[in-house]
Order: structure tokens, then C-alpha cells, then sequence
């Protein structure tokens, strides 16, 4: 088996190698649906015999052909995704027979009705409230839409087989991400937070679900195999960061590598692709439309309000990876999450006493000089 550094930066390459993999899967006559959030249940597209591939953008180079269609003031996920989609350097995005967003953020929305000048869209419809039966009762109609929207363009019928088959699959994928990120509970850690984030982010790029979950498996066992014969990749004393606030997919790199070039170590990812999407399970009891919208209502993002469970979750993430610090990243124009900084701080300082950084970004290089010294800062007064 190849070495642990070769194994994460085979899940960072995972987005260029997918790159062949569903042109070979869209030949081979399957179906590619392109999605944009956490709350776009996947069990349906798997049971509809198709792929599910993430079109956020994550990286600044299509955001000059995207500001000469939005406002430059916007949120560079949503302008990198639309650049991509724009001038077709996304094979994802052009491989995709139908792409399926959420009104979540106003940005997004509005960026959805112009995907739908480029290639069929189905927008769902995600309540801003998931306390409350109305809420719930409209969110589970909206996951039976998607699911003959899919039955009709695609001419599959999603069996209750075939549903069933689809939740047991993703929730033991869900399972096995957990056991993974979890080694961080060690103390040392027996790997850097940038590795967690290389292989979290990688997962989205590959398309075989039961691929990923031996991948996974074969690569916990093996990174617990090395700890318990000595390897301690971060020193003892490393300060614990938790990591929260917008997706991280174009500033992992300036901001976790700056965290630990620092002396500190990310043990904790609570964004949208480590803890808040993997914690909760779809409940295999229960009819599997009703669980499926249980577990992608609850999901705490800050386009919800209120918004209560995402300080409750933080604060149990706190607790449990004995952490000692958190930054929270706000991508620019992110309205939802920049507002509730000042409840997160709160939560961070006055609950549990400890430090909080905010960190304001786009996907530019520009501001990597000033974010290393911030958090070289944040670091230094923790030690």
C-alpha cells in the first residue's frame, strides 16, 4: 500500500482524475446529476441509477468571465460555480443531464434561474425553519418531486427496493467518514488536519460509493496501524483548532496550511463537508421519504433560522475534540454565515471560554501574507 502522504494526495487529485471517470460513466449510458448543497438528498439520485457530482466552484480563474454576467460583490463560490458552468471548463458541469440546487442563499437562487438558461434545472424548495411541521411536511414533498422529476427525465422508477438499498449505502459511507475524521479524537492526533480536508473534500470526486467506503476503511486502519507503531505526525502540544463557518473548498490551502505552519493542528471540521452533513444518519426504520427528510432538514446551516442546533452542535464538537481554539471562515458576501458570527463568538468565548477567530476571504491569493500573520497571532497566544 502506498505511503500515508501519497494516499491524501491521491484523494486531493481525486477532482482531476474524476474528471475521466464520469466521461467514461456519462458513455457508458449513466445518468449525472449536478448538485450544488448538503440538503440534496443522495439516496434519491443513487436509486435512480445516476451519479451525483459537486459543481461549487473552487477556484478564482472563472470569476472574470462570471462578473460580466454578476455583481463582483458576490460570493466567490457562487461566481466560481457559474464562471465554470459559463465557459464550459467544467467537465461535471457540461457531463451533467440535470443539475438540482436548493434555495438556501438569495445568491444562489438567483444564480439557479440563470443555470436553467444552460441545462435542465430543478430547483427544490428548502423551508428556512427545521422546528416546525409545516416545515417538514413542505420539505418532504419537495424530496417527492425531485423524485419523479428524476422518474420522468431519466425513465427509471425508484422502487422502495432500490431506496432502501440506496439509504443503507450512503449511510454506512456516512459511517465510515466518521470513524475517519474521528482518529482526530487522539491526543496527538495521528494525522494534519490538511490531509482530513484533502481526502473530506476528495469523497465528492469519486463515484463509486462502495469504492469509497473500502478506501476509507483501508485508510483508517492503516493510519491508526502507523500511530500505535510511533508515527506522531503533530507534536503534543499543538494547540486544537476547530474549523467552522462556509464551505472550505478554495481557501483550504491559505487558511488550514497557515494553521499549521503555525504550530497548530485543524482536529475539527463542523462546514458542510465534515460534521454538520455525516453526524446524523437516515433512520432505516421509519418509511424512507419521511427519514431521508428528517436527516436533510436537520442539517444546521445558517440559511435556517433559527438557527440553534448549528451552536448546540458546536459546542458538543468543542467538548469532544477537546479543542482549544476556533476559526471560522466567512467567504465574502456570505450574508448568513457572517451574521451569525457574533453568536458563534459568543458561544466560543463566553460558554467555553476559549479564543475565536474570524477570517473574511475570497479565493484569491492575495490576502495569504495577512491571514498566516492573524493566525500565526492566534496561535502564538494560545502557547
Amino acid at each position: 500500500m502506498k505511503s500515508l502522504p501519497e494516499i491524501f494526495d491521491g484523494f486531493s487529485d481525486a477532482r482531476k482524475e474524476g474528471f475521466l471517470k464520469v466521461k467514461e460513466l456519462k458513455e457508458s449510458g449513466k445518468n449525472v446529476v449536478g448538485i450544488f448543497c448538503t440538503y440534496t438528498p443522495k439516496e434519491l439520485i443513487i436509486a435512480a441509477d445516476a451519479i451525483a457530482v459537486g459543481l461549487c466552484g473552487t477556484s478564482e480563474d472563472p470569476i472574470p468571465a462570471a462578473e460580466k454576467e454578476l455583481p463582483r460583490n458576490l460570493c466567490p463560490l457562487i461566481k466560481s460555480s457559474y464562471g465554470f458552468a459559463l465557459t464550459d471548463q467544467c467537465p461535471y458541469t457540461y457531463f451533467s443531464d440535470l443539475l438540482v440546487g436548493e434555495t438556501t442563499c438569495d445568491g444562489k437562487k438567483k444564480m439557479y434561474e440563470l443555470l436553467g438558461d444552460m441545462k435542465p434545472m430543478h430547483i427544490m424548495q428548502l423551508p428556512q425553519n427545521y422546528n416546525d411541521k409545516e416545515s417538514f411536511d413542505m420539505w418532504e414533498s419537495e424530496i417527492m418531486k425531485l423524485k419523479e422529476r428524476m422518474e420522468e427525465q431519466f425513465g427509471v422508477k425508484i422502487t422502495d427496493e432500490k431506496i432502501r438499498a440506496a439509504i443503507r449505502l450512503v449511510n454506512e459511507e456516512r459511517k465510515v467518514t466518521k470513524e475517519f475524521y474521528e482518529l482526530s479524537l487522539l491526543n496527538p492526533p495521528p494525522l494534519k488536519g490538511l490531509d482530513m480536508q484533502k481526502t473530506l473534500e476528495g469523497i465528492k470526486f469519486k463515484f463509486e460509493r462502495t469504492q469509497i467506503i473500502d478506501e476509507l476503511k483501508a485508510l483508517t486502519k492503516k493510519v491508526k496501524s502507523e500511530y500505535e507503531a510511533g508515527h506522531r505526525p503533530v507534536p503534543e502540544d499543538a494547540p486544537r483548532i476547530l474549523v467552522t463557518g462556509c464551505p472550505l473548498g478554495g481557501v483550504a490551502d491559505k487558511v488550514i496550511k497557515a494553521v499549521e505552519d503555525s504550530g497548530g493542528v485543524v482536529v475539527c471540521y463542523e462546514n458542510c463537508g465534515g460534521v454538520k452533513s455525516n453526524e446524523r444518519l437516515v433512520d432505516e426504520s421509519k418509511d424512507p421519504y419521511e427519514a431521508i427528510a428528517e436527516k436533510y432538514i436537520s442539517i444546521p446551516c445558517s440559511v435556517m433560522s433559527p438557527n440553534d442546533d448549528r451552536m448546540e452542535l458546536l459546542s458538543e464538537m468543542v467538548e469532544k475534540y477537546n479543542i482549544d481554539g476556533v476559526v471560522e471562515i466567512i467567504l465574502q458576501a456570505c450574508h448568513t454565515y457572517n451574521v451569525e458570527t457574533i453568536e458563534v463568538k459568543k458561544r466560543v468565548n463566553g460558554k467555553h471560554g476559549l479564543p475565536y477567530l474570524c477570517l473574511e476571504t475570497d479565493y484569491s491569493k492575495s490576502d495569504t501574507g495577512q491571514i498566516l500573520t492573524r493566525i500565526g497571532a492566534f496561535i502564538e497566544m494560545m502557547g
